[in-house]
């Protein structure tokens, strides 16, 4: 495997048992932009490449009448120059894909010819025929190719689903693999740190994660030399820094009509337990129907959202939130801060608005790490279903964090702190906890054994109401792999 991949073991090995499968191979590698897609297949496969080529971002691009499809096209044919074709020109989609087709013929030595395809959803543009033509190129000549590995990506997700996986036409059943890459976990940025020479403890760790989300592209651009503040404020609220405007080239990239799924993505950030359809058609005034449904999914494809079903809820219940921890950050910070100080997370590092945020923003990273929490408790082979969980009826808040029902009848009721030192339960959070508990008793009418879980970041001092917690999950048990 390639050595300057951090992580992604399982999909390097699948990735490899296709390039060595013998068969043609139509293979989807999907994620949300800067997750590292384009890095993997180059790095994978950057000796092995027969053609390569990525798309032209939209974004970036003169709207006028027909420029886009021949800006796409010249771009094309400037990659088969590159790798050695010849030819004239193509003037359409099926002439271009031709083109591809006589250049691959040209090279054909009956070795593996890897052919990537970057950014696809970027060249089907307005009145294009893309599709269609791609579709020719691998049902009439490609998928006959035993030594073909052609590989598609593409950040979004949504247009990659509805055009690809689940296309209806000609390239119905026609893909053989699908990768997907899911942002880094919190293990997998630690080895990244330790590769950037990045020299940070764990707590720093968790926090630059509450920002970044696992993206790698982020990470890779803090200064070593700097501490986690300052590299913050380079990155966010430096004038002219990197990532200030972030949030929407991010949104504009994926998406044609963006306004709609930036008012959603904004609204959703206000709530941690998040919205039901109802809501959200209200609050955005969005139409209630097929273009929210569609608004939706591609949120969730995109993994900035993800629909769940509160404990002992039914369909009618479902409620989106949104869980994609850069974006969380920028509705707390970017989107309303009217400051210019060059230095802003520095001076207010204890600032109340940020402490709520960081309690706000764990609870988001400890949901995204449920695998390591189940590790934590012992539980990895019982199967679960998680959620939260609100009181509707109580006249006093009573609100579960997460929610994990197992199959084996025990029900965790967990508790997320975010802390600076081990976790104190106090005379006031002891009532408080046994509120929550009798009130999530009493109103769900829950026959499993409950236990109570303290997900924090080092440890649980022991007291008189210590005992009330039956287990502990810390940050060290989040960062296993």
């Amino acid at each position: 495997m390639a050595q300057k991949i951090i992580g992604r073991q399982k999909e390097q090995q699948e990735l490899w048992d296709l390039y060595n499968s013998g068969r043609p191979e139509l293979v989807v590698v999907q994620g949300r932009r800067r997750v590292g897609k384009t890095y993997l297949v180059r790095e994978l496969f950057d000796s092995k490449m027969t053609f390569y080529h990525t798309g032209l971002s939209p974004a970036e691009l003169s709207a006028e009448k027909g420029s886009l499809q021949k800006m796409q096209l010249a771009s094309f044919y400037s990659s088969l120059v590159r790798y050695g074709f010849n030819g004239t020109a193509p003037n359409n989609w099926l002439e271009a894909f031709d083109r591809l087709r006589d250049l691959l013929e040209s090279k054909d030595r009956e070795e593996r010819q890897v052919v990537f395809i970057d950014e696809l959803p970027w060249m089907d543009t307005p009145r294009s025929f893309f599709i269609s033509a791609f579709e020719h190129f691998w049902n009439g000549w490609g998928s006959g190719r035993s030594n073909l590995m052609l590989i598609v990506c593409g950040s979004a997700t949504s247009w990659i689903n509805d055009k690809i996986i689940n296309n209806k036409g000609g390239l119905y059943n026609r893909i053989t693999a699908e990768i997907i890459l899911t942002p880094f976990s919190l293990g997998e940025c630690e080895q990244l740190y330790k590769h950037l020479g990045v020299a940070m403890d764990r707590y720093d760790q968790l926090q630059a994660y509450m920002i970044t989300g696992g993206i790698p592209y982020y990470i890779v651009m803090m200064d070593k030399r700097l501490s986690l503040a300052q590299n913050i404020d380079n990155l966010f609220f430096v004038k002219s820094a990197k990532l200030k405007n972030e949030f929407t080239r991010l949104f504009n990239s994926l998406f044609t009509n963006p306004d709609d799924y930036i008012t959603i993505v904004k609204l959703l950030g206000n709530k941690r337990i998040g919205y039901t359809r109802k809501e959200i058609a209200e609050e955005t005034s969005i139409a209630y129907g097929g273009g929210l449904t569609a608004i939706l999914k591609a949120l969730e494809a995109s993994c900035f959202i993800e629909a769940y079903t509160p404990y002992n809820g039914s369909n009618r219940d479902i409620r989106y939130r949104l869980t994609d921890p850069f974006c969380l950050f920028f509705t707390h910070f970017l989107d309303t801060n009217k400051s210019t100080d060059p230095q802003f997370w520095q001076n207010n590092l204890l600032m109340p608005t940020l402490t709520a945020w960081r309690g706000f923003a764990f609870e988001n990273v400890c949901t995204l790490h449920i695998k390591q929490i189940k590790q934590a408790l012992g539980i990895n082979g019982v199967y679960t279903e998680c959620s939260s969980w609100s009181s509707k009826s109580s006249p006093r808040a009573a609100q579960i964090d997460l929610v994990i029902d197992r199959a084996d009848h025990v029900v965790n009721l967990c508790e997320m702190k975010f802390t600076a030192d081990d976790f104190h339960i106090d005379k006031s959070c002891d009532a408080d906890l046994r509120h929550k508990l009798t009130t999530f008793i009493e109103e769900t009418k829950c026959r499993s054994s409950i236990h109570i879980t303290l997900v924090t970041t080092y440890s649980l001092s022991r007291n008189e109401y210590s005992g009330r917690v039956q287990s502990v999950v810390t940050m060290d048990d989040l960062f296993k792999i």
